[in-house]
C-alpha cells in the first residue's frame, strides 16, 4: 500500500498556492466559464437567478477548503459546469450543482433555497442533500446510500445526472485524498457510478470514471497501458489513416456529408480484454475503434447508415457474428448505432461505429440530450418505460440494501438482450435472463405459475437463459408455486422481489402454526407471550426476524426443549449465559516447514504488528498490493485490492477497510498458484521442474499439466516468499523455449 501511495503521488498535482486577490481571480475566471457555458441555455432573468445561486454558494462555502488547499466553492462551480458542457443540462440543473453542498454543510437551508428559487430547485436539491447525508459515515453501510441515490432518480432524473457529475469531479481531484479513502472512494465509483452513467447514455463519463477509478486501485497496469498507448500513437494513427483512406474517398463519391475519425479505447476497457483473453498489451486488437457519423434528417437515418455499412463491407471483410444493431433495436437508454467489427490492412480486426450527429449527441449526453430530442411527443418510450420498472422494483422492496444493490446491478445495470412475445411485441431484459425472468416480465401471476417454456418453438426449462432473439411463450399450471431455487434462477430485479414476497406469504402461513406452539409452551412455563420474550428467544436462538423464528419452530428446525434453561423472572424470560469457551489461535497461512507462526503485517498510522488471515479467494503474499478488511467473526482478512470481491467489498462496506502494507519478513512462503500454456514437447516438465526447484529453490506443492494435439496446459503451486521472487520466476519460466504463456491465478489453500 505504500508503494501504491507513492506512485499514486507521482501523478498528484502541485500543492495549491494563491494568495487571496489571486483566489477571488480564479474563482471569477471559473464562475465567468460557466455563464459562457450556459449562455445559448439563458432566458429572460436566468442570468440574475445563476449569479443569486453563486453568491449564495460563495458565501456559504467561504471558509471551507477542499483537501488540495483550494476554496471549496470550485467545486460547486466545476460540478455546474459539468453538467452543462459535458451532460447538456441547462440553467435550472446549473443552480441546483451551485448549491448541491449547502444545505448539508452549511447554515443554507432548504427554505432559504426554497424562497429564493422555488419549489423545483428546492426539490432537487433536497434530493442531492438525501443522497449525501450517508456518505462516508463509518455506521451505515454505502448500500443504503445508493438505494437512497435510486429512490431520487425516479422522482426527478436531473439529481442522479448532477450527482454523476459530482463524482466525476470528486474522481478528478482526488490525489490529495489517503490511499484508503481513494480506494474505497473507486471501489464505489466502479461499482455503481459508472454503471449508473452508462445507463444515463453518457458513455464518455463512463468511460472516464472507470479509467479514474482504474488509475487508484491498479496504478501499475494503468500507468503501464497509458505509456504503453502513447508509445505507440504514431504507429496508430499511421494504420488508422491507411484504414480510412478508401472509405473516405468512397464515402466522398456517394454525396454523404459525414465527419470521420479513429478513437483510442479506455484504458479500463483495454486492461479487461488483457484480464479477459489472458493476452499481453500487444496481443489486443481493437486498441481502437473508427467511428463514422452523418449528417443526415430524422427520416432518412436508417437508410444511410446501412447504406454506410454497405460500403465499408464492400472494402473490408466483416467479421458476421460481430455486426450489433442498435438501429433496429435502440438500447433502452437510447443509444443507437450501427457497430461492425471487419478486417483490415495486415490481417488486423478493426471496429467501426457508425451514427448521425443526432445518435453521436445522444451517445455523449445521454439523458439530456434524449429528451431534448423527445419534446413534442408523447409516446412512452424506453427510458421512461425502464423508469417505470425502477419505480416498480423499489416500491416493493424491503430488503437488505447489500442484496438490493446487488439485485439492481443485475437488473438495470447490465448489458440488454432483446427478446419477443408470442405476437412479436419486443422485450428487453438485461443479458443472463431466464425463461422465467421473461414469465416475471411479462407478469407477476404468470412467472409464479410458469413450469417451462418453449424458446422459438422448442421446450425449454424455466432455467434456459435466453439470447437476443429469442421468440419465448410461457407455459403455466396453476399448481405452480416459487421455491427457493427459484432465486438462483433469475437475474430480474421484479422476478427475484415477487419470489421473495410469494416465499415469505408462504413462510407467514407455515409461523402461525409456530406462534400457536410458542404460545402454548411460554403459557405452560409460566412466561407472558409478548415481544420482548419473543425477542429474547430471536436473540438467544441467532434468528433475524420473530417470523424466522416461528417458521423453525413450526418446521421443528429448533428444540424447545432449550427453554428449560431459561430462567422466569415475574413473567420475563431470561436466556441462559453462554459458557466462556477457551481463546482460539489465528488463521495460520501456510508457514513453510514450520518456521514463524505467522508472518506480520503492520496496518494503520500506528505501525502496530497484528494477526490477520489471508483471504482465500485471492491468496495475497508479501508485495502485493492490499488491504484489510475487518470481517464479523473474523477479525482482520487481508485481500489483494485487484481481487475479484475488493470491488464489491469496497463499495458496500468502505468504513471496514484497513490502511494494510506488509512487514519485511523473509523466512515465510506462501501459497499461489502459475498457469502454462506452450508447446508439447519431450523433457518440458522437467525444464518447469529445474528452474523452480534447482534453480530457484522454491517449494512445489502440486503441478498438474495435460497435453492435447501438441499443446501443454499446466497448474503450479508454489511456495514463494513474496511477489518479487514470483515475478523472477514468471520471468524465467516464460524464457523457457517453447513457453507460450504464464500467469497467476488465485489457488484454494
Amino acid at each position: 500500500m505504500q508503494e501504491v501511495d507513492k506512485k499514486v503521488t507521482e501523478l498528484a498535482p502541485p500543492k495549491y498556492t494563491l494568495n487571496a486577490e489571486q483566489e477571488r481571480k480564479e474563482i471569477l475566471r471559473h464562475y465567468s466559464a460557466l455563464l459562457r457555458g450556459l449562455r445559448p441555455k439563458l432566458k429572460r432573468g436566468d442570468k440574475e437567478l445563476v449569479r443569486t445561486a453563486f453568491e449564495m454558494a460563495a458565501e456559504a462555502h467561504k471558509t471551507m477548503r477542499r483537501k488540495s488547499g483550494e476554496p471549496y466553492i470550485l467545486h460547486p462551480l466545476a460540478v455546474a459546469k459539468i453538467c452543462t458542457e459535458e451532460i447538456g443540462l441547462g440553467v435550472r440543473s446549473s443552480i441546483c450543482a451551485l448549491l448541491h453542498d449547502t444545505v448539508e454543510d452549511t447554515d443554507v437551508t432548504l427554505e432559504d433555497v426554497e424562497r429564493e428559487f422555488g419549489s423545483e430547485i428546492a426539490r432537487i436539491v433536497d434530493g442531492l442533500t438525501k443522497i449525501s447525508n450517508v456518505i462516508d459515515t463509518s455506521t451505515s453501510k454505502q448500500a443504503d446510500n445508493f438505494k437512497k441515490i435510486l429512490l431520487t432518480l425516479t422522482d426527478d432524473p436531473r439529481v442522479i445526472l448532477i450527482k454523476l457529475a459530482d463524482r466525476l469531479h470528486n474522481m478528478r481531484t482526488m490525489d490529495f485524498m489517503k490511499p484508503e479513502k481513494q480506494l474505497k472512494i473507486s471501489s464505489e465509483t466502479v461499482w455503481v457510478y459508472a454503471p449508473l452513467a452508462h445507463r444515463m447514455g453518457l458513455y464518455a463519463i463512463k468511460t472516464e470514471l472507470e479509467d479514474l477509478s482504474m488509475k487508484y486501485m491498479e496504478p501499475d497496469a494503468y500507468k503501464d497501458i497509458a505509456k504503453k498507448l502513447a508509445e505507440t500513437k504514431r504507429e496508430r494513427t499511421r494504420y488508422i489513416n491507411e484504414f480510412i483512406r478508401p472509405l473516405k474517398e468512397k464515402l466522398d463519391v456517394s454525396g454523404f456529408n459525414f465527419e470521420i475519425y479513429g478513437r483510442p479505447k479506455s484504458i479500463h476497457s483495454i486492461w479487461n480484454k488483457i484480464k479477459k483473453k489472458t493476452v499481453a498489451f500487444e496481443e489486443v486488437y481493437d486498441l481502437f475503434a473508427i467511428r463514422i457519423i452523418l449528417d443526415s434528417v430524422p427520416e432518412k437515418e436508417k437508410e444511410e447508415c446501412w447504406k454506410v455499412y454497405s460500403i465499408i463491407t464492400d472494402e473490408y471483410n466483416p467479421s458476421p457474428e460481430r455486426l450489433r444493431d442498435w438501429l433496429s433495436n435502440p438500447k433502452s437508454n437510447g443509444y443507437e448505432a450501427l457497430h461492425t467489427t471487419v478486417m483490415g490492412p495486415q490481417g488486423r480486426w478493426v471496429e467501426v461505429q457508425i451514427r448521425t450527429k443526432r445518435m453521436n449527441e445522444i451517445a455523449e449526453k445521454g439523458l439530456a440530450a434524449h429528451y431534448k430530442y423527445k419534446e413534442g411527443s408523447n409516446d412512452e418510450d424506453r427510458f421512461d418505460k425502464w423508469f417505470g420498472q425502477i419505480r416498480e422494483v423499489i416500491s416493493s422492496q424491503d430488503t437488505d440494501s447489500v442484496d438490493f444493490l446487488q439485485d439492481f446491478k443485475t437488473s438495470f445495470l447490465a448489458e440488454e438482450i432483446y427478446v419477443y412475445t408470442p405476437k412479436g411485441d419486443v422485450k428487453m431484459l438485461p443479458v443472463n435472463s431466464t425463461a422465467l425472468d421473461f414469465a416475471f416480465s411479462i407478469h407477476s401471476a404468470i412467472g409464479s405459475k410458469c413450469i417451462g417454456a418453449k424458446v422459438n418453438h422448442k421446450l425449454v426449462p424455466i432455467s434456459h437463459k435466453l439470447r437476443s432473439g429469442d421468440q419465448i411463450e410461457i407455459i403455466t399450471s396453476n399448481k405452480q408455486k416459487p421455491t427457493e431455487d427459484w432465486l438462483n434462477q433469475v437475474v430480474t430485479a421484479k422476478a427475484k422481489s415477487k419470489i421473495k414476497d410469494a416465499l415469505k406469504e408462504a413462510k407467514r402461513s407455515v409461523a402461525e402454526e409456530g406462534k400457536y406452539i410458542i404460545q402454548k409452551k411460554l403459557e405452560g412455563l409460566g412466561a407472558a407471550y409478548n415481544q420482548a420474550n419473543i425477542e429474547e428467544l430471536v436473540q438467544y436462538f441467532k434468528l433475524n426476524s420473530s417470523l424466522d423464528f416461528f417458521y423453525d419452530v413450526a418446521v421443528k428446525k429448533i428444540d424447545l426443549k432449550e427453554l428449560k434453561e431459561f430462567t422466569i423472572h415475574g413473567d420475563k424470560l431470561e436466556a441462559p449465559k453462554p459458557l466462556k469457551l477457551p481463546e482460539i489461535k489465528e488463521f495460520d497461512p501456510k508457514p513453510s516447514y514450520g518456521k514463524k507462526e505467522s508472518e506480520l503485517i503492520i496496518f494503520g498510522e500506528s505501525s502496530d504488528k497484528v494477526m490477520y488471515a489471508l483471504a482465500k479467494c485471492c491468496n495475497p503474499i508479501p508485495g502485493d498490493d492490499v488491504f484489510g478488511f475487518v470481517s464479523t467473526g473474523k477479525g482482520l482478512i487481508i485481500h489483494r485490492t485487484n481481487c475479484p470481491n475488493a470491488t464489491q467489498m469496497m463499495a458496500n462496506y468502505g468504513h471496514r477497510v484497513v490502511r494494510t502494507k506488509w512487514a519485511k519478513n523473509k523466512e515465510i512462503s506462501f501459497l499461489t498458484g502459475l498457469r502454462i500454456i506452450g508447446m508439447d514437447d519431450v523433457g518440458v516438465v522437467s525444464k518447469i521442474t529445474q528452474v523452480i526447484s534447482s534453480d530457484m529453490k522454491i517449494n512445489i506443492a502440486a503441478l498438474t499439466i495435460e497435453s492435447e494435439e501438441g499443446l501443454f496446459e499446466g497448474t503450479i503451486k508454489v511456495f514463494v516468499h513474496d511477489k518479487d521472487e514470483l515475478d523472477e520466476l514468471v520471468v524465467r519460466l516464460k524464457a523457457l523455449k517453447g513457453i507460450e504463456m504464464v500467469d497467476r491465478f488465485d489457488t484454494e489453500v
